[in-house]
């Protein structure tokens, strides 16, 4: 991508690339307090035809998680739940595992991509320390879980 120089403070410019995507310095681990606005017109104006094709799409996610379910279903992997009155979208199909890097190594071996999203608790990140009351304990199902999580391809 071509970047366009707007000051010759190298600082204020790493500051500025830092705020347009979530204070990441590392992917997923908030340095500080930062935003994701790379909304522009030409992507609402494309967004707004997609939207024609939301739900048809969500359907497709649903299957998709469906066939997950049913592969999974005798393994000691955790699938996600949805509760009986709720229509899940499935942006994410996140698997829990004491296995995880085992498993993820495995995928990776037979050519299926995954994903950690959340490799680092809220409340263990340098921007948000401090904000969450936690005590000496941390938070170890959040902990637990950040350890053990794994997002399964899941696109329509």
């Amino acid at each position: 991508m071509l970047e366009i120089g707007l000051t010759n403070d190298p600082r204020l410019a790493e500051q500025a690339r830092l705020l347009r995507e979530y204070g990441w310095r590392e992917r997923y681990v908030s340095d500080f307090p930062g935003l994701n606005t790379r909304l522009d017109e030409l992507q609402a104006a494309l967004l707004r035809v997609k939207l024609l094709y939301l739900e048809g799409e969500n359907a497709r996610r649903r299957q998709l998680a469906r066939c997950y379910d049913a592969a999974l279903s005798d393994t000691s992997v955790a699938i996600p739940h949805s509760p009986k009155r709720v229509s899940h979208a499935y942006h994410q199909y996140v698997v829990r595992t004491d296995h995880r890097d085992d498993l993820r190594t495995f995928l990776k071996a037979n050519d299926v991509g995954t994903l950690i999203h959340y490799p680092v608790p809220v409340h263990m990140q340098p921007a948000y320390r401090g904000r969450a009351i936690v005590n000496e304990a941390g938070l170890p199902e959040t902990e637990s879980m950040c350890r053990r999580i794994l997002s399964l391809p899941m696109h329509p």
